[in-house]
């Protein structure tokens, strides 16, 4: 065997692996770029559960949050103070949340039903209220989308769920 032919075959060694080893880095990538998404989609879940949590345990700010959400005026200056705070955090939950859409870390699939969640909430007249007053503490992008969305033509929040619930003071 001469030289050449040695040459050749340690060429052709060396383009194999040079294929394999890209052929490694795209799985690498493809997995590295789904295992980002499931996180930025789990962090999103995160973020708003932090949010709505309090709601759940303590039942004055459930109250609030549940009355707010319906008829601003059938809550005190603090209660609507309190409302207003709760709004803040819940809407900036929800811009995390639209830009990890945005930038490609969530999936469509998962992204419609957040979109359909948004759509009953911002709809509710207590947090079509605080964003008139308060939507420049959002991102351009944010307020963009939110003046495009389609409210539904049936709106159900923690508020009107079941069609049973009653406003108390």
């Amino acid at each position: 065997m001469n030289w050449e032919a040695i040459n050749a075959i340690a060429q052709l060694v060396s383009s194999i692996g040079v294929v394999a080893s890209l052929v490694y880095l795209a799985i690498q990538v493809r997995y590295n770029t789904r295992v980002t998404r499931l996180s930025a989609q789990d962090a999103a879940t995160t973020a708003l559960r932090e949010v709505t949590m309090p709601f759940a345990e303590n039942a004055d700010l459930g109250r609030i949050w549940r009355v707010g959400l319906e008829d601003l005026n059938a809550l005190s200056a603090d209660e609507k103070g309190r409302f207003f705070h709760s709004a803040f955090q819940f809407l900036k939950a929800m811009e995390t949340i639209h830009f990890h859409y945005i930038y490609g870390l969530m999936e469509e699939v998962i992204w419609r039903g957040w979109c359909n969640l948004y759509a009953h909430y911002l709809s509710a007249p207590g947090l079509e209220t605080y964003w008139r007053v308060r939507h420049d503490l959002f991102s351009e992008q944010f307020q963009e989308f939110v003046a495009g969305l389609e409210r539904p033509k049936q709106r159900l929040t923690v508020a009107n769920l079941l069609g049973e619930e009653k406003i108390d003071n």
